[in-house]
């Protein structure tokens, strides 16, 4: 019986230890980020999408997961699963700066490197979407999704000039601290939705640099009109702070081309709405990855991408948010296959370019089924 109570109270003190450590954690780890206040706060707190405490998604949106489906998801999470991530090592095509450069002013041009991370120009201004060049998309630095094998993967050095890192949410598969360490000195505009600035002025990047945005809001950037539209999502970096700053899709809009960023969002009514008001668009960039039947209210199906490009007036659909981080349960290639099946059912044109590639046009003469050659 001694022995029994010496072993509980032993497994009660390493639990105990182990709280501690995790909420110290959180607590001091710059790579958690900060939380807005003062007069941040203030504007978010009058935001007509704040209210009881937090944001709120457009529609309805159950965050809850049935106990069945996280034992599932956490098993999975420890054994992994077949097909989950690439056995080969991921081909990809180096990125060009110089052919960046001399895209022309009166052009789109897209490059993906991986998940959301890509580089956008539209009348002649570079924009660098959610980078996350890090090796883990994760609360820690040592644990946690690991990005996929690539011959070669984008780095902060091997960029070209930026002009502005657009955000969409504050997610660490969208923000990595890390990177931002390496571009705070090399980028001088940083916009985002409200409150995603507290975590870049925490890291270091000037106030001064940073612009924050509600949703329907504007901003002009050169000859671009960026607005930043509602997606079914969620935010949070810390144990506590879910919903505290707000989450978006960008549209990007040029004299004579447009382009709409989708970032991470379940399947809604704002869609059409974004179409009707920001559409058509030349080329939508729609996530089409970590999926899952249980949080399907956040993350949409493949399926519901192709659905989502038609109704947002997208003549040509890229799916990003895919083939470089294992974040569900599917294959690595079910995301790109899915919605391939539905864009074809549907009619609707998709560019897949191999990951490094610019694009210009965007020229579907470039769009290859690359992934068939990786196991």
């Amino acid at each position: 019986m001694r022995i029994l109570r010496m072993f509980l109270w032993s497994l009660l003190a390493l639990v105990t230890l182990l709280v501690v450590v995790v909420a110290l954690y959180f607590r001091f780890s710059p790579r958690i980020g900060s939380n807005p206040e003062g007069a941040r706060l203030a504007r978010i707190q009058a935001s007509p999408n704040y209210r009881e405490g937090k944001f709120q998604n457009v529609v309805e949106t159950d965050m809850s997961i049935p106990f069945k489906g996280l034992l599932k998801a956490m098993g999975n999470m420890i054994t992994g699963g077949d097909g989950q991530e690439p056995t080969d090592t991921i081909p990809t095509v180096p990125f060009d700066p110089v052919a960046w450069a001399h895209v022309p002013d009166t052009a789109l041009a897209v490059a993906w490197f991986g998940h959301s991370s890509l580089l956008l120009k539209v009348e002649g201004v570079t924009f660098l979407t959610d980078p996350v060049f890090g090796e883990r998309a994760s609360t820690f630095s040592f644990l946690g999704p690991k990005r996929f094998n690539y011959d070669r993967h984008m780095s902060v050095d091997q960029l070209p000039h930026v002009d502005v890192v657009l955000l969409s949410h504050d997610h660490y598969d969208h923000l990595d601290h890390e990177t931002v360490l390496l571009l705070k000195d090399k980028v001088h505009r940083w916009i985002m939705p409200l409150g995603v600035g507290a975590h870049l002025e925490y890291w270091g990047v000037p106030a001064a640099e940073i612009t924050e945005h509600d949703w329907w809001e504007s901003v002009q950037v050169g000859k671009v009109k960026l607005t930043l539209a509602p997606s079914r999502h969620f935010t949070g970096r810390s144990l506590t702070n879910r919903f505290s700053t707000l989450w978006g899709a960008w549209a990007l809009e040029g004299r004579t081309k447009r382009m709409f960023f989708g970032a991470d969002s379940g399947y809604s009514p704002s869609y059409k709405e974004i179409g009707e008001k920001l559409g058509p668009f030349d080329l939508a960039l729609l996530e089409c990855g970590a999926y899952n039947e249980n949080w399907s209210n956040i993350h949409m199906m493949p399926e519901e991408t192709a659905q989502a490009a038609v109704e947002v007036k997208a003549k040509v659909l890229m799916p990003i948010h895919w083939a470089k981080f294992n974040l569900a349960m599917h294959t690595w290639k079910e995301p790109v296959e899915r919605v391939s099946a539905k864009a074809k059912e549907l009619g609707l044109t998709m560019l897949t370019p191999r990951i490094g590639r610019i694009v210009n046009g965007p020229d579907l003469k470039l769009s290859e089924r690359w992934w068939d050659e990786v196991k």
